[in-house]
């Protein structure tokens, strides 16, 4: 145990070192500022006013830029190392392959959920400080989608580094995911449906197994508990789930999702030639 929290921060000291993460910091931290600049909390939008407008709005942009980030970074962590020789002077030292491999992990989520989890925070204070309602039930599931979409591809990325065997491989693999998750929000899950006539049911099932999809659905019920924007999608999603049993979908489903990939990789990280 203690060899995979010395593995985890040390991952956490290298990626406060790099450039990457400097930016990442500084873009979901620019996002706050700039949505009160443009004062979102005093701009009302579909009924919502203030803190929870700000909430919706940082929720949605996070949704189009954490998973990329998250997948470009993550899987340089084990190809990077691999095509950099470093296994060999790792695997004289007396740290475990499990240690390694999970401390890396959860020194990684450490770098990739804080930078959002603060920011949103930020935004939820400075709105108390000036007066404003907060929405705290919002903030907490916000915060726990937050921390499953940040797992769920998380788990992507170390499967997707265990399995390349150089970065680059990696990083190209990680933005062909990332696409194909995004086209299938709307566009070619629309397409497919309306080719092959599939059963409403079928194609609300594919898209839920899409954790953007789940996502960006479980963002959008807090609001609109009827699920009006999605149109008649909503009664084969509220009669299967109902609302609770979507929430509680939305939270577990991502990290179990993230888990299993992250398992995956690791029983290919182990199994695998390391040097």
């Amino acid at each position: 145990m203690k060899h995979l929290w010395l593995t985890a921060l040390t991952d956490v000291i290298e990626s406060m070192r790099a450039r990457w993460f400097m930016t990442y910091t500084a873009i979901f931290g620019g996002i706050v500022v700039l949505l009160f600049v443009f004062g979102l909390t005093e701009s009302r939008i579909m009924g919502f006013t203030g803190l929870t407008r700000i909430l919706v709005t940082y929720l949605q942009l996070t949704m189009a830029i954490l998973p990329l980030f998250v997948l470009i970074t993550t899987v340089r962590s084990v190809a990077g190392d691999r095509e950099a020789g470093v296994f060999e002077y790792l695997l004289s030292l007396p740290v475990g392959l499990a240690a390694w491999y999970w401390g890396k992990m959860l020194g990684r989520f450490a770098v990739i959920f804080l930078p959002v989890f603060i920011a949103m925070t930020a935004a939820l204070i400075w709105g108390v400080a000036r007066g404003a309602d907060v929405p705290w039930h919002i903030y907490g599931y916000y915060t726990i989608f937050l921390f499953g979409l940040s797992w769920c591809f998380l788990g992507f990325g170390m499967l997707i580094s265990a399995m390349a065997r150089t970065a680059d491989v990696a990083q190209g693999a990680a933005f062909v995911i990332w696409l194909t998750l995004v086209l299938f929000l709307d566009l070619i899950l629309l397409g497919v449906m309306i080719r092959e006539q599939l059963p409403a049911e079928t194609a609300v099932a594919i898209a839920l197994a899409n954790p953007l999809q789940v996502f960006r659905t479980a963002t959008m019920m807090l609001f609109d508990p009827q699920l009006v924007l999605l149109g008649p999608t909503a009664f084969v999603i509220l009669d299967n789930f109902g609302e609770t049993g979507y929430l509680l979908w939305s939270s577990l489903y991502p990290l179990v999702l993230g888990t299993v990939c992250a398992g995956a990789g690791y029983l290919l990280f182990r199994r695998g030639d390391l040097p």
